[in-house]
C-alpha cells in the first residue's frame, strides 16, 4: 500500500468502529432505580428502558445484564413489563463486593456498564451514603446521558455525540431542575434532536444538578431561556 493509498484508507479505518456502532441504529438505555449499594445473594429487580436513537420507546427486543466482581460473575436476561419498552432483570449477585454491571439492550451494540455498585453480606455493615456529586456521576451513566453528550469525566462518554458537551456547561440549579423535569421548557433548541423526558425524580435531579455544576468554575451558559 503506498502513502497515497494509505492517507486515504486511514481516516475510514478510524470510522470503522462508528459505522458498526450505528449498523442497525443505535439506542438509549434508562435505569429507572439505581440503586446506591445491593445485598449479596438477595434478589433485586433492576428495570430500565431502551428508547431507539434516544426517543421511542422499543418493544420486542431481548435485553439481558451482566454483571462481574473479579473472577465472579452473574448473567440474566429481562423480560418485558407491561410498560411498552420497558424490561426487567433478577439481579441476584452471588458475593458481597464491588460489582460492574452492563445492560444490553438486544438492539445492535448499545449497551451500558453502569459505574460499579457495590453489595454487602446479608446483615453486614450498609455503605456509607454517596455525595451528591457523586450519586449523580452513576446516574448521568445509568440514565443514559452518557450516550448523547461528552462529559470528560465520564469515560466513553458521547458515543452517538448528538448532545452538547456537558463538561464545562454550567447553567443554573433552578433552570436544571425545570428542564430535567420537562426537557419542553427548552425554546431554542438548534437540531432537531431532543432530549426526551426521562421521568426524573426530584432526588435523582438534585444528585444530576450535583455532578452538572460540580468543578473549579461556574458560569452560566447561553442556553437558558
Amino acid at each position: 500500500m503506498n502513502r497515497r493509498t494509505l492517507a486515504v484508507a486511514l481516516p475510514f479505518l478510524a470510522a470503522l468502529p462508528l459505522i458498526a456502532a450505528f449498523a442497525g441504529g443505535w439506542a438509549t438505555i434508562t435505569v429507572e432505580n439505581l440503586p446506591d449499594y445491593l445485598v449479596a445473594q438477595q434478589p433485586t429487580n433492576m428495570t430500565f428502558s431502551i428508547r431507539q436513537h434516544g426517543k421511542e420507546l422499543m418493544k420486542g427486543v431481548q435485553p439481558s445484564i451482566e454483571a462481574r466482581s473479579g473472577s465472579a460473575a452473574y448473567k440474566a436476561k429481562a423480560v418485558a413489563t407491561n410498560r411498552a419498552g420497558y424490561y426487567t432483570a433478577k439481579l441476584e449477585l452471588p458475593n458481597p463486593g464491588d460489582w460492574t454491571v452492563t445492560i444490553k439492550s438486544g438492539h445492535g451494540r448499545s449497551n451500558v456498564t453502569l459505574l460499579p455498585i457495590p453489595a454487602v453480606s446479608t446483615g453486614g455493615r450498609a455503605v456509607a451514603a454517596l455525595p451528591e456529586a457523586a450519586r449523580g456521576e452513576r446516574l448521568f451513566v445509568a440514565k443514559g446521558c452518557l450516550s448523547c453528550h461528552v462529559h470528560d469525566r465520564i469515560r466513553d462518554s458521547g458515543t452517538i455525540d448528538i448532545g452538547p458537551n456537558l463538561t464545562a456547561a454550567r447553567l443554573t440549579s433552578d433552570y436544571l431542575a425545570k428542564f430535567l423535569a420537562d426537557p419542553g421548557v427548552k425554546t431554542n433548541w438548534t437540531s432537531s434532536n431532543r432530549m426526551p423526558d426521562l421521568d426524573l425524580k426530584e432526588k435523582e435531579i438534585a444528585a444530576l444538578i450535583a455532578f452538572l455544576n460540580s468543578g473549579p468554575t461556574q458560569r452560566q451558559a447561553d442556553a437558558q431561556r
